[in-house]
């Protein structure tokens, strides 16, 4: 059977497989298989495309495919990574899958993939390593974050109340939902444990007239938060360290950390959040948000890692953990959670908008990085929106607290009067 035929044959069988909505397809030929309004086109640059998308049959090699443009994506991409998630139930189907793969591996080999997979040296999780690791994702380029992010450069989970409300709106709230949970007020000392760009550090001072300490392993990150700090006038309450919260001594009132848990690893976790305990004055409060795993073999015990799309290309050396294991360090610690709150959906659109964004602005991304780094944060963005609002993922924020803290009944102070 010649490729192109084998090709037809293997889109057809995953088409049955799945069901409606289907992504067209369309060969290195000009051959298009599939419906005319489909929302997505998977487009084959040559005869071996498939094989280097399936073959080995995991996500990195799924990824690579994409990234180094033996396949390509038009239209809307999460929809087609949509129908890649509806075929993952094949795996439990041995008969059906081993069809598959066996009508693949009968197209010729690809050819040699340029590029080689981002390497990082030391021992996992070392102050070092995590540099290089943290690096490897925030250093990728300030104007390229500007392509997609909102105009204050907030690159974490917005807070939606409407999905349709705007990106700027949604994450002007969520820095404002942090600040009203940690019950921020004049004269306390507020930490952000992973800055990013000063936003929620500059929204806390000039809001709730804190005096903030934002710290950051990402030189480009810092020099960026320090420029806006004091575009907003506020540099001598805001101070942008390059730290590792791991050598701070000293305390704060209330301490944010939004999406930096996720770096931290398993066997760190306890370091972690003792370390954020010594750090709070008595009755201090934490807000952790952060990012947790709900399709681990054991939710309890960490798997063996292995080589994923994730952490070779976009997060190194990152984990995801189940939630519970996080509230049970983070009590082991000392802490008691006060509150809790899944932001799952508001992640899943948050990055909607971020892949909308970065496609509107192609052009300028690329320039400002490459193509590779655009195929791999579009198609990264896209797979997660896909893997939140299938629930496989989740995005937690808890307010986890020092015991001897004062109790607050209800919720009334966590919106403001004037939200709307």
């Amino acid at each position: 059977m010649d490729p192109l035929a084998t090709t037809r044959n293997v889109y057809q069988r995953l088409a049955k497989f799945t069901g409606p909505p289907v992504p067209a397809m369309r060969a290195w030929d000009g051959t298009t298989w599939g419906d005319a309004d489909a929302h997505a086109t998977i487009v084959l640059r040559h005869p071996a495309a498939l094989r280097s998308l399936f073959l080995p049959p995991n996500d990195l090699a799924a990824g690579e495919a994409y990234i180094f443009d033996d396949v390509d994506i038009e239209g809307d991409i999460v929809a087609a990574l949509e129908w890649g998630a509806r075929l993952a139930p094949m795996a439990r189907r041995p008969l059906a899958a081993a069809r598959v793969l066996r009508a693949v591996r009968r197209l010729p080999n690809p050819p040699r993939q340029a590029g080689a997979r981002p390497t990082f040296r030391g021992r996992l999780h070392s102050p070092w390593r995590d540099r290089q690791a943290v690096s490897h994702h925030y250093d990728t380029g300030n104007d390229f974050f500007r392509q997609f992010l909102d105009p204050d450069l907030v690159y974490s989970c917005a807070y939606f109340l409407d999905p349709s409300e705007p990106l700027e709106a949604a994450q002007r709230r969520k820095l404002d939902v942090v600040c009203r949970k940690l019950e921020l007020a004049p004269g306390m000392r507020f930490l952000d444990v992973g800055c990013g760009w000063g936003s929620l550090v500059i929204h806390a001072a000039a809001t709730y007239g804190v005096d903030a300490v934002g710290i950051t392993l990402s030189h480009e990150q810092a020099e960026l938060a320090r420029e806006r700090v004091a575009e907003a006038g506020l540099s001598d309450r805001v101070t942008i360290r390059l730290a590792d919260y791991r050598h701070l001594d000293e305390q704060f009132d209330a301490i944010a950390s939004i999406g930096m848990v996720e770096h931290v690893g398993d066997r760190r976790l306890g370091v972690y959040f003792d370390r954020l305990f010594r750090l709070l004055t008595p009755g201090g409060q934490l807000l952790n948000h952060g990012i947790t795993n709900r399709n681990r073999p054991s939710r309890w015990l960490p798997r063996r890692r292995r080589p994923t799309f994730i952490n070779t290309y976009v997060f190194p050396d990152g984990e995801l953990l189940a939630v519970e294991r996080i509230v049970r360090r983070a009590e082991e610690a000392g802490f008691e959670l006060r509150d809790s709150e899944s932001l799952r959906w508001s992640y899943a659109r948050t990055l909607r908008h971020w892949v909308d964004n970065l496609e509107a602005n192609r052009a300028a991304a690329v320039a400002a990085a490459n193509e590779a780094t655009y195929r791999i944060w579009r198609i990264y963005m896209a797979g997660s929106a896909v893997a939140f609002e299938g629930a496989a993922i989740n995005v937690y924020q808890m307010l986890l607290s020092r015991p001897e803290r004062p109790w607050r009944y209800g919720r009334r102070g966590l919106l403001a009067a004037d939200d709307a």
